[in-house]
């Protein structure tokens, strides 16, 4: 099983990647970070100087419609982000 699932593209995290060199992954639950910079290391060919994690709680909701009272949850997300030395790029558009 992959660690890694995705890597987080938004407009924040290409700022932040352009300006300090810190990438972020949505990870497998049970990830630990050992895991997590090993196979950055190995799938992106990088040096990975430190990695911090974070559990993203799901959200509980809630909707009225016309067909009455519909509740629910959102999933529990890991993400993780990724510091590389400041020689090395991760570009995740090349292989498109």
């Amino acid at each position: 099983m992959s660690v890694l699932i995705k890597p987080l593209i938004s407009e924040k995290m290409s700022a932040l990647s352009d300006k300090y060199n810190r990438y972020g992954f949505l990870v497998a639950r049970k990830a630990t970070k050992s895991q997590i910079k090993a196979e950055v290391e190995t799938l992106y060919g990088v040096k990975v100087k430190r990695v911090n994690t974070l559990v993203q709680r799901g959200k509980a909701i809630h909707r009225y419609t016309k067909a009455g009272f519909i509740s629910g949850q959102k999933n529990t997300l890991k993400k993780a982000f990724i510091f590389v030395d400041k020689n090395d790029k991760i570009d995740f558009y090349s292989s498109i």
